[in-house]
């Protein structure tokens, strides 16, 4: 993953609401209705959140009738915690001065 993409995404987890939103999608896929009752925010803003979660890549949409169904993309997913992964205060001699 380069780092353009994990800007992205660090940016769009900047946001508590869309940082909960990514939580609560861990645990399987929702539906938009049920998102708006968990966090009691307007039709627009939820779009707006999910927005910026579908083009950074982290979460899929899925339409059923006039609902949207979301789901995190579990690939890039992957690809973003190792990258976070990778990086380390460690010096390259193998020694970890972090506690």
């Amino acid at each position: 993953m380069d780092e353009n993409k994990v800007a992205l995404i660090c940016k769009a987890l900047g946001d508590p609401n869309r940082l909960k939103i990514v939580q609560m999608l861990s645990s399987g896929e929702m539906c938009a209705c049920n998102l708006l009752e968990a966090f009691k925010i307007t039709q627009p803003t939820l779009s707006h959140h999910m927005k910026i979660l579908c083009e950074c890549g982290l979460v899929h949409t899925r339409k059923e009738g006039k609902w949207s169904h979301y789901s995190l993309n579990c690939e890039t997913f992957q690809e973003y915690k190792a990258f976070i992964s990778s990086l380390t205060c460690c010096k390259k001699e193998g020694r970890c001065d972090c506690k």
